[in-house]
């Protein structure tokens, strides 16, 4: 099931999105796009040092995608989930879900630059 966004957004991030989660409170924003940023490289290190837990790592990266408005990771994230419950094509879904989180977190750097 793809995720939200009703209207086309040209961002990796909805910041619609994440301003109601974070019920516009900007410093929380900030936090939990750091947050967000970090666990997304961990968990992207761990799917590569335990390829069997992959599906349960993805599972767990599109919910806090999910959760901050990064919905083509969130989606990339399912995408590899399904690949591994399969046994379908996992290289192809983790080189998106890479490349998901790669704009994600380019995104986040130049939100959070002073």
């Amino acid at each position: 099931m793809p995720s939200p966004p009703l209207a086309p957004i040209d961002s990796p991030l909805d910041l619609d999105h994440l301003s109601r989660m974070t019920l516009g409170d900007a410093e929380l924003e900030q936090e939990v796009l750091a947050m967000f940023a970090e666990q997304a490289v961990r968990l992207i290190a761990a799917m590569v040092a335990l390829p069997a837990e992959a599906g349960a790592l993805a599972h767990k990266l599109k919910g806090s995608a999910r959760g901050i408005g990064a919905f083509a990771v969130a989606d990339a994230a399912a995408s590899l989930e399904i690949a591994v419950q399969t046994g379908h094509d996992q290289r192809h879904a983790f080189a998106a879900l890479k490349e998901a989180v790669t704009e994600a977190r380019a995104a986040i750097e130049a939100m959070l630059k002073p």
